[in-house]
């Protein structure tokens, strides 16, 4: 699957913090079940890649990913843990040289006008916006739609229930990132069954872009 392939499968992709290996397969169990097949697990505790390890091998359906890539060897650690594509908060030259290298899709970051133009330049016009709401929200990505009609974004940063339907409303968004599926408090508690009437709900979340 390509980025865009990936971006289309629901309209929100959750941002997941594991601290504990064993939560990993139940959690992503949970949100699968919910109808939520795309997952990023984040680069930030030691034990994510085991983490993705555990989900690519034994959660059937899930599309894992590898969020917080921030470095060139990221990419390869991410691949041989399974993982289906990548995200990073921002791109720089030595990212954009891995990507080209490297057989995992990138989902790279962008906060500005600036930013889009040197993504758009090195090849991606799959992004992420991020942190959304810091970056002006709805209203930065209708005034980028003007200048770049032919990026699609993800919105990330800021986003929960209450507003991601305003984001997925705009024909630039494809899909949203948050973290409100995963409360830590449910996922402590094991409490899978919140998780996946979370997902459930999430995933009938109407979207603009096709």
């Amino acid at each position: 699957m390509n980025v865009l392939q990936i971006m289309r499968t629901g309209p929100v992709i959750p941002v997941i913090v594991i601290d504990r290996v064993e939560d990993a397969v139940p959690l992503a169990r949970a949100l699968v079940a919910g109808g939520i097949r795309v997952l990023e697990l984040t680069l930030r505790t030691p034990v994510a890649l085991k983490a993705i390890e555990a989900i690519a091998n034994e959660v059937e359906g899930a599309i894992t990913g590898v969020g917080t890539i921030t470095r060139a060897e990221d990419f390869d650690a991410a691949l041989k843990a399974g993982a289906l594509f990548g995200v990073s908060p921002g791109l720089t030259p030595e990212l954009i040289a891995a990507a080209r290298d490297s057989a995992l899709p990138l989902l790279p970051g962008v906060m500005t006008p600036s930013d889009v133009i040197a993504a758009r330049a090195a090849g991606f016009t799959e992004l992420k916006l991020f942190p959304a709401q810091q970056a002006g929200g709805v209203g930065m990505l209708k005034a980028l739609g003007g200048p770049f009609p032919d990026v699609t974004f993800c919105p990330t940063g800021g986003i929960g229930a209450a507003t991601a339907p305003d984001y997925l409303a705009l024909p630039n968004v494809a899909c949203v990132g948050g973290s409100w599926l995963t409360p830590s408090s449910a996922v402590a508690a094991g409490d899978w069954g919140r998780i996946t009437a979370l997902a459930s709900e999430t995933a009938g979340l109407r979207r603009c872009a096709s």
